[in-house]
């Protein structure tokens, strides 16, 4: 029984020596931040890889900006207004995913210049108001493959920039099935106007 009990000791000290050794470790190379010896990430790929998924947020933001200034026709101020709250949103990852790369010791790359290029997502304006959600979807469905991809990539490497990708992830998912319903709620209205027509 007592060696039961000194083996639990032991892990203990184990623990605590574990701890000072942390300790020692923070004071060391304290100028990179949160970047510890502990962070396993290829930190090169993965502020690039994150700069990609900021470009794409921007992408985003822009063309969700121009639909809700765009938008015309019997279904627009309903769907003008979800394309300002989308673009709020995706506002809102771009700003995540700018602290994130600082506090990796990058740089968020702004450049408009190739923008497009680090972008997954494509800037498609489409002209019809049903284009335009079309075109939302198709974005936010290329988000959630290439989001899903980066989350398979930092794993247990980067787990607060994977944790970040997941919640981005979440709301992506979210906005696609609202194009997705505001698609199949329009194509019904219409359906049910031309009947009427008809009549």
């Amino acid at each position: 029984m007592k060696s039961d009990d000194s083996a639990k000791g032991k892990d203990k000290n184990t623990f605590l020596t574990d701890i000072s050794e942390i300790r020692r470790r923070a004071r060391q190379h304290i100028e990179e931040g949160a970047v510890t010896d502990s962070y396993k990430g290829d930190r090169k790929t993965v502020l690039r890889v994150l700069n990609e998924a900021l470009a794409t947020e921007i992408v985003c933001v822009l063309r969700y900006k121009r639909h809700h200034y765009m938008a015309k026709g019997i279904h627009s101020q309903a769907v003008a207004q979800e394309f300002l709250e989308h673009a709020a949103e995706e506002q809102e990852h771009a700003d995540q995913i700018a602290e994130r790369i600082t506090q990796l010791d990058g740089e968020p790359n702004f450049n408009p210049e190739g923008l497009l290029t680090r972008s997954h997502s494509e800037y498609v304006e489409g002209e019809s108001l049903i284009d335009m959600i079309k075109e939302d979807l198709v974005a936010e469905r290329i988000a959630i493959e290439s989001y899903s991809e980066i989350i398979r990539y930092l794993a247990d490497n980067d787990p607060t920039s994977r944790r970040m990708m997941e919640e981005i992830l979440a709301k992506e998912e979210e906005h696609a099935e609202d194009m997705k319903t505001l698609l199949e709620t329009i194509a019904r209205e219409e359906r049910h106007e031309d009947r009427a027509k008809a009549s």
